[in-house]
């Protein structure tokens, strides 16, 4: 009644390391180490463990419908505190079904007491609700990008098998990234794809952005028209030229919070725009597969980027008809 919990909330809240076989290690130490105590204690002291146990700590919180040693239940407390937190500030599949398990040794731990075989299904039904979470996290893995939360390539191109007729496909390439990465480094660089990424993904117009690879997106437009989409791309990518990200210098960081607050402000040093291009194809009789679209909108992309950058250009658009708006960081 107090190991199950206790153990249940440590090795849930344990985050994953890159190293697996040392993470297996340390997980078992940790498991051997609890188990070869609480037995010592018992084959030691039996009764006045038994007596410890089995103490009313808190009369006064104690009722008839307590079936557990009272010390579970503030375990069990803890153990719910802590594995809510972990789901609120990281809300994975894998966390959720935790948290759910918990509640569900909370409701039958009492009963494995009293009827056959409880503990067994109870420990069932815990181990396919967190196989069953960690096969959703295995699908986010595969399907969706872990820098910009983006659905991925392979999402993509999912979609796009199961696209109808009538369909745009937009890709977007942020202008000059790799100047700008070695520029201001890789944390400013992944800070870029995450804005880029942000602002994709609130296109209009019934519009879906994936990440496409590197500082490439891809935005699907099912049943539309080229008329149709061309505004709302024209919107994101103005939406993305007005922002400026905010630039501090490195060299000259706070040593703590509270001198953090008071150069706030002045501590930046610059700040940077960020444009994309955008090359635009609606599905013709001529394309045979979406891929045969994509590709038109990739070469779009490259004559977006000949007229200039910074522009929006449907496939076959002469330079001159780019929608196109000038700035100083294009």
């Amino acid at each position: 009644c107090l190991l199950l919990p206790l153990l249940f909330g440590l090795f849930a809240a344990w985050q994953e390391r890159t190293h697996l076989f040392q993470d297996m290690v340390a997980r078992f130490a940790v498991l051997l180490a609890f188990g070869s105590v609480a037995l010592g204690l018992e084959q030691s002291y039996p009764q006045a463990l038994l007596a410890w146990l089995a103490e009313i700590r808190w009369p006064a919180l104690h009722g008839a419908w307590m079936s557990l040693i009272q010390l579970s239940y503030p375990v069990f407390i803890a153990a719910f505190l802590l594995l809510a937190i972990q789901y609120w500030r990281n809300p994975r599949p894998l966390h959720a079904a935790q948290l759910v398990g918990l509640l569900g040794l909370f409701w039958m731990l009492p009963k494995t007491f009293i009827l056959p075989f409880t503990l067994n299904i109870m420990c069932s039904q815990v181990m396919l609700m967190i196989a069953a979470a960690v096969a959703h996290e295995a699908y986010q893995m595969a399907f969706r990008d872990e820098l910009t939360g983006l659905p991925g390539r392979r999402a993509l191109n999912e979609r796009m098998q199961r696209l109808g007729r009538n369909y745009v496909l937009a890709m977007s390439d942020v202008d000059h990234f790799k100047k700008f990465n070695d520029t201001h480094g890789h944390d400013v660089g992944d800070q870029v794809l995450r804005l880029v990424a942000s602002k994709l993904s609130k296109v209009s117009g019934g519009g879906r952005a994936y990440r496409y690879g590197g500082e490439e997106f891809a935005v699907v437009f099912a049943g539309k028209t080229l008329e149709e989409c061309m505004p709302h791309l024209e919107v994101i990518r103005e939406t993305i030229a007005n922002y400026n990200i905010q630039l501090r210098n490195q060299e000259n960081r706070p040593q703590d919070d509270q001198q953090g607050r008071q150069r706030r402000g002045a501590a930046a040093a610059s700040s940077v725009s960020v444009t994309v291009s955008i090359g635009v194809a609606e599905r013709q009789m001529e394309h045979r597969s979406p891929e045969e679209v994509l590709k038109s909108a990739d070469q779009a992309l490259y004559s977006a980027k000949g007229a200039g950058r910074n522009c929006v250009m449907a496939f076959g658009q002469n330079r001159r008809g780019a929608v196109r708006m000038d700035t100083a960081a294009g």
